[in-house]
């Protein structure tokens, strides 16, 4: 099954010409070659006046590194622990969307430079993740954030690191935790939906994507997979923190983000799903002016402001 690309927002499809042909299939062979292809991509010059430092803590797997945003009016703020995005295998702790929320929300967000698979692969990221989290909780009065108001976040996979987050601290008795931000989480390791069966998405591809499970779960253990990991595969999903989820109606993960946006529900936790027509995967990374990003931008800053009790009007930039 093929993606009808006539279904594309057409604010979105120019950028679609100008995407690194390192992107059209990754597999183990051509990883290294794409990671260095995006780190050569120019980050953008954005006028902010949020403050970034660098805290190195005991990880896990030895010392993990934090990069701290924090708004000029973030003292006794809320706190974002916030997971960049990139298939379990890319990316980087050095990510704009962290600035945004700290700087929409007047907030203090942490993001983590967790381990990538194959070579750390599960559950590597999820126990940096936590351990993130139980420092950002440990330390809230020291960074001048309010403990009462802590939320979780990430993009892609960094919003299905989220997911698992959310069960793993759970599960663990771990820091409380008011809000789960996923935006167009990668939860499930088989893409066994309607959307997922599609085979040319833009961005990422149906075999990249299985190839970038298969590297995570380093095999491909399917059903058995840890819902600390591939989320979808949770099925006590009670207990959880209240929820966001948004995803793109041309995007892989489309049908595996509305079901489990809908199980959160039916297990009692509030959940808003949003569900953005004619964007593919991560659409606002190439056209982040197009009005479509615009309207998920408002969207989950509006969502993350509700559920962290910051005023609305910060959110909306007034």
């Amino acid at each position: 099954m093929e993606l009808d690309y006539s279904n594309i927002d057409p604010e979105l499809r120019p950028a679609l010409d100008f995407l690194p042909a390192e992107l059209d299939l990754i597999t183990r062979e051509t990883l290294h070659a794409t990671r260095a292809v995006l780190a050569a991509a120019p980050a953008p010059d954005v006028e902010t006046d949020v403050e970034v430092t660098e805290q190195i803590i005991a990880g896990p797997g030895g010392d993990l590194r934090l990069l701290i945003y924090r708004s000029p009016v973030a003292e006794g703020g809320p706190g974002v622990l916030w997971l960049h995005g990139g298939g379990y295998i890319l990316g980087a702790v050095d990510d704009d969307r962290a600035r945004l929320v700290a700087e929409s929300l007047g907030c203090t967000a942490v993001s983590v430079d967790y381990r990538l698979a194959p070579e750390h692969p599960f559950p590597a990221a999820v126990e940096d993740a936590y351990a993130a989290l139980c420092w950002l909780a440990g330390n809230a009065g020291a960074l001048g954030v309010d403990a009462e108001r802590l939320s979780i976040a990430g993009l892609s996979a960094g919003a299905g690191l989220t997911a698992g987050l959310a069960l793993l601290n759970r599960d663990r008795g771990g820091p409380a935790v008011a809000f789960q931000l996923l935006l167009s989480p990668m939860l499930d390791n088989l893409h066994d939906t309607a959307s997922g069966r599609i085979v040319n998405h833009p961005t990422w591809s149906r075999q990249t994507s299985l190839n970038a499970w298969e590297m995570y779960l380093d095999g491909t253990p399917g059903l058995d997979a840890s819902p600390y990991a591939a989320p979808s595969r949770a099925t006590d999903l009670s207990g959880l923190p209240e929820a966001y989820v948004s995803v793109g109606a041309e995007d892989l993960f489309r049908d595996e983000c509305i079901d489990y946006a809908r199980r959160l529900h039916e297990h009692g936790v509030a959940t808003e799903l949003a569900v953005f027509p004619g964007m593919y995967h991560v659409a606002e990374n190439f056209a982040p002016q197009a009005r479509v990003c615009q309207r998920l931008h408002g969207s989950y800053l509006r969502a993350l402001a509700d559920g962290l009790g910051v005023s609305r009007g910060a959110a909306d930039g007034s």
